[in-house]
């Protein structure tokens, strides 16, 4: 953790204490592990990820090092706080000492969840919201097969209520990966629609950091670099998955958007969709959908950034005045959706209108519209932003 001190204010950076990063780098997996001190591991992932033979091929190189592997693959997309509990009873009964997740941020989030239950103790409910951990998690190394959710480099792990099937943030920098393992070849296997649901969610964590009340000059840097290679190689990445050059790229942007959104937090694209996850509807889809309008609807709070976010993704913003270049943005975005396959808006997804009001009050209470860049936001604001990325028009007044 590094301290950045900035006249009397001092900000907290969060990272992974080792990122690996480029084809093949997965290989040194048990080497890491052990270096942990590690002797018995819980992999953890999901029955996709273990169809692939991608397990099989990790497992190996753990058990070259001289380590124990026990598989759990019991993890569901969002993964529930069942899960978690499984995989803890796994991980004590089996006598394991480290984790190693493999697969995307359902993973990831599942085995941050699994440490805290294990170390902590209790229902992984209980630690729902910002540093409410107890202990440290055991050695804990990240294997990334997608490009996307950060999650490999983030102290949040993103944990649904079975009960009431809304999202549970534990945030805590406990719960970050000692390691970060990001390589491209493992991500080859992605196809088409998940490797641009996974990007767009890597989009939304970059945008919506770079306008959060909690930026940092650290959390600037990672997020416009992100917007840059994201806005650069995902439509190549969409298009040919076995194109390792845009594999890559997309590897270190999706990891820098995490380095971002883990140090200065997101905005109401995100409160938003955290609600909707009850849809069953993939999380990068919904960030995605929602992102344009709720950048049209923070714009007045952040022209300038906004301006240097539409510049970052290729738009041409020389003589336009700074309103006119922030404009761009929403723009560049919904033409990034239509090229690589996102629905136009949530009801083509299968939001109902009828439940608009009860997700709009339910993203009032989501920690992330506390860092959203245009304040105070309102019932009112969040209802008018689902509405539109729902294609209706509005019903209250902003601001009711």
């Amino acid at each position: 953790m590094a301290l950045i001190q900035l006249g009397d204010v001092t900000y907290r950076f969060v990272a992974p204490s080792l990122s690996l990063m480029g084809p093949g780098c997965s290989k040194e997996v048990g080497a890491e592990v052990k270096k942990l001190g590690a002797t018995h591991v819980l992999l953890v992932t999901d029955k996709g990820i273990a169809k692939l033979g991608m397990i099989d091929q990790i497992k190996e190189h753990l058990e070259k090092a001289g380590l124990k592997v026990t598989a759990f693959d019991g993890v569901e997309p969002d993964p529930s706080d069942k899960n978690v509990h499984a995989g803890a009873e796994i991980y004590q009964q089996s006598g394991c000492d480290a984790l190693v997740s493999l697969g995307g941020g359902s993973s990831h989030d599942c085995a941050k969840g699994i440490g805290v239950v294990v170390t902590s103790g209790g229902d992984i409910r209980e630690y729902a919201g910002i540093d409410r951990l107890k202990k440290r998690l055991p050695p804990f190394v990240a294997i990334n097969t997608t490009a996307g959710t950060g999650s490999e480099a983030t102290r949040t792990a993103v944990i649904t209520n079975s009960d009431n099937h809304i999202k549970m943030p534990v945030v805590d920098a406990r719960c970050l990966p000692v390691v970060a393992i990001n390589d491209p070849r493992l991500m080859i296997a992605m196809p088409p629609a998940l490797t641009a649901a996974t990007g767009m969610d890597a989009l939304s964590h970059a945008v919506e950091t770079y306008v959060s009340l909690s930026s940092t000059l650290l959390s600037d840097a990672c997020a416009i670099q992100a917007i840059k290679l994201i806005s650069r190689w995902l439509r190549p990445a969409v298009a040919n998955g076995t194109n390792l050059e845009a594999r890559d790229k997309m590897a270190y942007a999706a990891f820098l958007a995490g380095l971002a959104f883990t140090n200065g937090r997101v905005g109401c694209a995100h409160a938003i969709a955290h609600q909707l996850g009850r849809y069953g509807i993939p999380h990068g889809v919904l960030c995605a959908v929602l992102l344009p309008y709720v950048c049209e609807y923070n714009m007045i709070a952040a022209p300038e950034r906004f301006a240097e976010i539409a510049a970052a993704m290729g738009e041409k913003v020389e003589g336009l005045t700074v309103m006119e270049a922030a404009t761009k943005v929403s723009t560049a975005i919904r033409n990034l959706n239509k090229d690589i396959g996102i629905a136009p808006n949530l009801a083509e997804l299968g939001v109902k209108e009828a439940d608009l009001e009860v997700l709009a009050q339910s993203a009032m209470n989501d920690l992330c519209r506390t860092t959203n860049p245009r304040q105070p936001v309102t019932f009112g604001d969040m209802l008018f932003m689902i509405r539109r990325a729902m294609g209706l028009g509005l019903v209250k007044a902003v601001g009711a």
